[in-house]
């Protein structure tokens, strides 16, 4: 499978946030499937990568052209688009499931267009929200203030699997891996 990962590029995050990429990358790495990310050699995007890279995965960077000296010399394979929204399109496209870190605007924005983009195409790939101390409570409390409003359909919140650890995350990972397996 290939996961897209949204996540941070900043650097100096506290050690919980740098092991939950950790954490991710190296399961990704052994279990044989493929991550896909922003390609920047920064933050927890690279510490991702670092232990996909180490547990024998495959990386994709999808980068873009105006930070392409900060591309992580990690990946296996690096594309390189014009824009953010061409950025977003081709990691849509490559993933089978999505999952988002701890992050700023950016993840967010990620997250919320890949949703987006989701229930348009009426497609039921997964998207994991690893809710580190509540992160994303106010923009999930909103999410599903407006699926009950007469502006949304619910349709969005059941592509969401929220989890709060790296263990839930771990846990969600091999549940989608095997649901994927079974089909």
């Amino acid at each position: 499978m290939k996961f897209a990962v949204y996540c941070s590029s900043r650097q100096g995050l506290d050690t919980e946030y740098i092991e939950l990429a950790h954490s991710l990358g190296e399961w990704i790495g052994e279990q044989g499937h493929a991550l896909i990310y922003g390609g920047v050699n920064a933050g927890l995007m690279h510490e991702a990568a670092q232990a996909c890279h180490d547990a024998g995965g495959h990386i994709t960077g999808v980068n873009i052209e105006a930070f392409k000296h900060r591309t992580d010399p990690l990946v296996d394979e690096v594309i390189y688009t014009a824009n953010l929204g061409e950025r977003k399109a081709r990691m849509y496209q490559m993933a089978n499931a999505f999952v988002v870190l701890p992050g700023g605007l950016g993840t967010v924005d990620e997250w919320i267009s890949t949703l987006s983009q989701l229930v348009v195409d009426g497609d039921d790939r997964p998207i994991i929200v690893v809710n580190v101390h509540g992160m994303y409570d106010s923009l999930l409390q909103y999410l599903e203030e407006m699926a009950r409003s007469p502006f949304s359909r619910d349709a969005h919140l059941q592509r969401l699997r929220v989890v709060d650890t790296a263990q839930q995350m771990i846990d969600c990972l091999n549940q989608i891996s095997s649901e994927k397996n079974e089909k």
